[in-house]
C-alpha cells in the first residue's frame, strides 16, 4: 500500500464431525467488512484468473460470484446502505444519491443522501455530512446497542459509503473529502489520521510516473475515441502531475491511502483485541471513479484492479500480524456499465448513449408547452425518479404526469415508465432477484416520503451520460443486471472454502456475520437471510 499505516464471546463447541473440526467454532473478534466502489460481477469474472493476493485469498473462502444489489437505482448511497443493515432500499429510505424535496425550506430543493439539509445556507453540493436520513440501524449499531464495548470504525474514500456502512454509532467515521481525510465536526483528530494525511499530502506533492503494464493489461491497452472533443480513453496509466488531487482520486493511489488508514486504526485501536467482536467497514472508492473517468474496459481498469489485488493483499498482512481472529465480507455497492463507444466495438450494436431530450429540464418544457403551463413542471432525471411541481393544482399534476408518461413511454430509448400509484401497487418482490420484474426492482427502490411521482427505466446498454467529457465518460444506475449484479466474498482463516453459484443478495451479508458471532435477530428484523458459510454438513446460520 502507498502511504504511511501508521456480544460476549460464547464458549467453543465441541465439533461434532473431523470435517467440522477444521471450522472455526467461536465468534470472530473483528469483522471487516470492504466494499469496493463499482465491482461488477463481470469485472469480479473477468479479472479472477489474475489475482494472485488480497482477492486470490479471499476467493479460497466462501464465493457468491452473483450477489446482487437488488433494487433498481444501482447507485452509491443505496447500495451501501444495505450491505450492513441488512435491508433494501425501501427500508433504509436511501433510495438514491440524490432526490427531491419539493417543500424544502431552501432555494435548493435537490437532497444528498448522507447531508442534514437543515443546516443554514448548506445546499446538495456544499453540505454538512450527516447519518440523518438513513432510517435503520446497522450491524455495528446492534452490537454496540447490545454491548457498548463494541467499537465502530468506517473508512471511506466516500462520505456516503462511510456514513451508510458505519451507521449512527460509530467510535471512528472518516473519509476522503477530495484533499484530506475528514470528519463530522468536532471530532478528535486520531493520530492515525494525523499521520495519514501528511503521507498522503507528501504523496500528491510529488509526481507519479506511469504505471508498467503487465501482459494481461497491455492485452487491453486500445485508444477508444470519445465524444465530439476528440478525446480518447483505454490506454491510461495513471501517471499524475504533483499536486493533481483530481487524479489521485480516480487512481490505484486513493484505495492504496484508505486501505492504509483503516489498517492503522485497527492497530493503534488495537481493533479485535477487547472483550468482545468490534466492527470495521472500509469503502474502496477508486474502482468507481475509474470507471466513469475511463469505462470498464481498457487498460485504466486493469491497472486499477490488480492494484487493489495487491493492496488488500497487503492489508490483510497488517490484520494477519495482529494475531486477531478476523473475518472479511467482501461486495459492491452496484456494478457498471463500459462507455457505448467501447461497447459497440465489443459487439454490443445496441450500445447507446441517451437522448438529451429525456433529460427532466427538455422534457418538462415539452410538457409545459404542450400544456401550457410556465415554470419547471418536473425534476429529476432517467434513469430514475421524477417529481411534479407541487404548486400545480390536481388537475394540472394529473395533466402534467399523463403527459410525462406519454411521452417518456413513447421514447426509442425507454424500456417502461410506472408511475407512484402503480409502485406503491406492487407487492414487494419475492424470490430470486435475477427473476424480479422491472417493477419489483423499482418497488425495492421506493420509499413513499421521498421517491417520485414517476420512475422511468431507460433500455438495457443506454447510457445515461448525453454528452461525455474528461471524467465523465461510463456510469451506472440502471435497472438491468450488469449493474444489479456484484461479487459477495466471506473469508476466515481455518474456513472451508466453497462457491456457490445461485443468485443472493446484498442484503443477506449483516445477518450471516451477525450468526457469526452469535447475535441474534429476530425474525422480520431485516430483509435478509442468513446464508451459511459452514461447508459442512453442519450450518453456520442459526436453527
Amino acid at each position: 500500500m502507498n502511504g504511511s499505516a501508521g456480544g460476549a464471546q460464547a464458549p467453543q463447541s465441541a465439533p461434532r464431525s473431523a470435517a467440522d473440526a477444521a471450522q472455526p467454532q467461536t465468534p470472530p473478534k473483528l469483522i471487516v467488512v470492504i466494499s469496493v466502489d463499482q465491482f461488477s460481477a463481470n469485472l469480479f469474472a473477468e479479472y479472477r484468473p489474475y489475482f494472485s493476493s488480497g482477492f486470490a485469498r479471499l476467493m479460497q473462502g466462501a464465493v457468491f460470484p452473483s450477489g446482487y444489489q437488488s433494487h433498481a437505482a444501482t447507485e452509491t448511497c443505496p447500495g451501501h446502505s444495505t450491505i450492513l443493515t441488512g435491508d433494501h432500499p425501501s427500508r433504509t429510505g436511501i433510495i438514491a444519491n440524490t432526490w427531491y424535496d419539493l417543500n424544502a425550506k431552501r432555494a435548493d430543493k435537490r437532497i444528498y443522501c448522507a447531508e442534514d439539509e437543515s443546516v443554514s445556507g448548506s445546499n446538495s453540493d456544499h453540505y454538512t455530512v450527516s447519518d440523518r436520513h438513513l432510517l435503520v440501524p446497522t450491524l455495528g449499531e446492534r452490537m454496540k446497542d447490545a454491548d457498548p464495548r463494541t467499537r465502530v470504525v468506517s473508512v471511506a474514500g466516500k462520505d456516503r459509503a462511510a456514513v451508510m456502512m458505519g451507521g449512527h454509532k460509530v467510535d471512528q467515521l472518516w473519509w476522503w473529502d477530495g484533499r484530506k481525510f475528514t470528519s463530522y465536526a468536532g471530532r478528535e483528530v486520531p493520530p492515525a489520521v494525523v499521520r495519514a494525511n501528511k503521507a498522503v499530502a507528501a504523496q500528491i506533492a510529488h509526481s507519479e510516473p506511469p504505471l508498467a503494464l503487465p501482459p494481461v493489461c497491455q492485452a487491453r491497452d486500445r485508444a477508444v475515441p470519445v465524444g465530439s472533443d476528440g478525446f480518447t480513453v483505454g490506454t491510461g496509466r495513471f501517471a499524475r502531475k504533483a499536486g493533481d488531487y483530481d487524479a489521485f482520486r480516480r487512481s490505484p493511489e486513493a484505495d492504496a491511502s484508505v486501505l492504509a488508514l483503516a489498517a492503522a486504526l485497527v492497530q493503534d485501536m488495537k481493533l479485535g483485541q477487547g472483550p468482545v467482536t468490534d466492527i470495521l467497514s472500509v469503502g474502496a472508492s477508486a474502482t468507481d471513479y475509474v470507471g466513469h473517468a475511463y469505462g470498464t474496459q481498457g487498460s485504466e481498469m486493469c491497472l486499477q484492479l490488480l492494484s487493489l489485488d495487491r493492496d488488500l493483499g497487503q492489508f490483510f498482512r497488517v490484520l494477519d500480524a495482529t494475531g486477531v481472529d478476523y473475518v472479511v465480507a467482501l461486495t459492491a455497492d452496484h456494478g457498471g456499465n463500459d462507455l457505448p463507444e467501447r461497447e459497440r466495438m465489443h459487439a454490443i450494436p445496441d450500445a447507446a448513449r441517451s437522448d438529451p431530450a429525456l433529460a427532466a429540464k427538455a422534457m418538462g418544457a415539452r410538457i409545459a408547452a404542450d400544456l401550457g403551463l410556465s415554470g419547471q413542471p418536473i425534476y429529476g432525471g432517467a434513469p430514475g425518479d421524477f417529481w411534479i411541481d407541487p404548486t400545480l393544482s390536481k388537475k394540472q399534476h394529473d395533466a402534467v404526469l399523463a403527459e410525462a408518461v406519454k411521452l417518456y413511454s413513447a421514447h426509442p430509448q425507454v424500456a417502461a415508465v410506472f408511475t407512484r400509484a402503480q409502485i406503491e401497487a406492487t407487492p414487494a418482490p419475492k424470490g430470486p432477484p435475477e427473476s424480479w420484474s422491472l417493477i419489483e426492482r423499482a418497488k425495492d427502490s421506493f420509499y413513499a416520503p421521498r421517491s417520485g411521482d414517476f420512475v422511468v427505466a431507460l433500455k438495457e446498454w443506454v447510457t445515461a451520460i448525453s454528452d461525455p467529457g474528461p471524467g465523465k465518460v461510463a456510469t451506472h444506475g440502471s435497472f438491468w443486471n450488469y449493474d444489479r449484479r456484484v461479487p459477495i466474498l466471506f473469508w476466515r482463516k481455518g474456513m472451508n472454502g466453497f462457491e456457490q453459484p445461485l443468485a443472493v443478495e446484498t442484503v443477506d451479508i449483516a445477518p450471516t456475520l451477525a450468526a457469526l458471532i452469535h447475535f441474534p435477530l429476530t425474525p422480520g428484523a431485516v430483509d435478509g437471510r442468513c446464508l451459511d458459510l459452514d461447508a459442512s454438513a453442519a450450518s453456520s446460520c442459526p436453527d
